[in-house]
């Protein structure tokens, strides 16, 4: 048989299960134990949550890579190339090593049907085994419970936030939500919430598992003042750690606060200066992701986020609040068709000056005029192009080196924002949001 591309595993993968979501962990168990899968490491770390997760595994990793920890990251979706969904000590796996991997969850599901996810998860694992590492951190890609990270057992597992998104597979309320994403907490193991009001279910999961349970607000919480925060945590045996005067970071501080947390619950040696230094080298492409670019002898400057939902959006416009531009703000947006525009859309209005809105590409996408027609009613000045590489083409047509153009939205649309900026701008420099 001739050997596949990763391309070719990709496109095979897309096929293998009748639908793209497929909720359960039993063939995904049935897989694991056919491949002889163990833990993939001594340490694991899982994170879910509606919003923050991939920020808040970047700082877990990098704090734990900080001491000398050999870390790997399985994260979801990626921007441009599917190798970002498995970190091996900093490194994204090559394409060799995931076709490998692939071919040996192949060979083992038989006729076991899995969806591209439930592949690309085992896969993860069956590479983090091979790599010896010291630590993984796993991030849910849908729920929690039912997710197939929740295969395996975490010693810390981390809820970052919990709002109403997936609807269709989380329930439309934020306590049918938290009791999904309660489901990663495991009998007697420390469990973490950063939502500072969880509902009911997450707190009555954790009683049930006799869960030590760290709250936001009452076990560690941060105060942001001036250009510094400050942040205060409980160790293992509930006595109160402080870090102070830590400077502003370009990734969201609550989701800092919250790693930090689940650091100190893994009993790693504190030591602040290296923790100050791991906290600041933290970056995640497409959030919060400013950068100063060269495009036709002007000097622009983007802002990419992935935020989707209103929660996110919220947490957007009280950044773009915090930082005023000189000029106006002038925004690339797109969205699929499954999440609450007008609840996207609502926060940032104030922010703002112009949109160009335009299609994914996707079948799951808003219709560009859908997403026109709801920013017409709002009031907005907003102009439609066939693709996302166009808006964002317009917009730097239009800006001076006084605007900021925020491309938001899909990841859809951050991924084409960030292939058009890689064929056609010069970066200048790359900026963090708090700079």
């Amino acid at each position: 048989m001739t050997q596949r591309s990763l391309a070719d595993w990709l496109a095979y993968l897309e096929q293998l299960h009748p639908s793209a979501i497929d909720m359960g962990l039993e063939r995904s168990r049935q897989v694991a134990l056919q491949l002889g899968l163990g833990r993939p490491a001594p340490r694991v770390i899982t994170v879910t949550g509606t919003n923050g997760k991939g920020s808040t595994c970047a700082f877990v990793a990098r704090l734990l890579q900080a001491q000398g920890l050999k870390v790997g990251v399985y994260s979801s979706p990626h921007l441009l190339h599917y190798n970002e969904r498995v970190q091996l000590q900093g490194v994204e796996a090559s394409d060799a090593q995931l076709c490998e991997a692939f071919a040996a969850v192949e060979a083992a599901r038989a006729d076991i049907s899995l969806t591209y996810f439930e592949m690309g998860t085992l896969a993860a694992f069956w590479l983090f085994e091979q790599a010896s590492l010291d630590a993984v951190v796993l991030e849910v890609g849908l729920g929690g419970r039912l997710d197939a990270v929740n295969l395996i057992d975490a010693d810390v597992a981390l809820v970052t936030s919990i709002g109403v998104d997936h609807a269709d597979w989380l329930g439309d309320t934020r306590e049918s939500v938290a009791f999904e994403k309660a489901g990663i907490f495991r009998q007697g193991r420390p469990a973490l919430c950063g939502d500072p009001e969880p509902p009911a279910p997450l707190l009555e999961r954790a009683e049930a598992l006799d869960c030590p349970l760290s709250l936001r607000g009452r076990d560690f919480d941060l105060t942001i003042s001036g250009n510094d925060w400050n942040w205060f945590g409980t160790d293992i045996d509930g006595q109160r750690v402080e870090l102070l005067n830590l400077p502003l970071l370009d990734l969201p501080m609550q989701n800092a606060a919250l790693a930090l947390q689940a650091y100190l619950l893994l009993g790693m040696p504190w030591d602040a200066s290296l923790i100050r230094n791991a906290l600041l080298n933290t970056r995640v492409t497409g959030r919060l992701d400013r950068r100063a670019l060269q495009w036709q002898g002007k000097a622009l400057t983007v802002l990419m986020d992935v935020g989707h939902n209103p929660h996110a959006a919220t947490f957007l416009a009280e950044r773009l609040a915090q930082r005023p531009v000189a000029g106006q703000r002038l925004a690339v947006f797109g969205l699929l068709n499954d999440k609450d525009l007008d609840g996207v859309l609502a926060p940032l209005m104030t922010s703002i000056a112009s949109w160009a809105v335009a299609p994914l590409p996707t079948v799951r996408s808003r219709s560009a005029d859908e997403v026109a027609g709801a920013l017409q009613n709002l009031g907005a000045r907003v102009t439609s192009y066939p693709s996302v590489a166009l808006a964002l083409q317009a917009q730097c047509e239009q800006a001076t080196a006084d605007d900021e153009i925020v491309l938001f939205g899909s990841f859809y649309c951050v991924a084409e924002g960030l292939e058009w900026l890689s064929r056609h701008a010069t970066e200048e420099v790359a900026n963090g949001f708090a700079g």
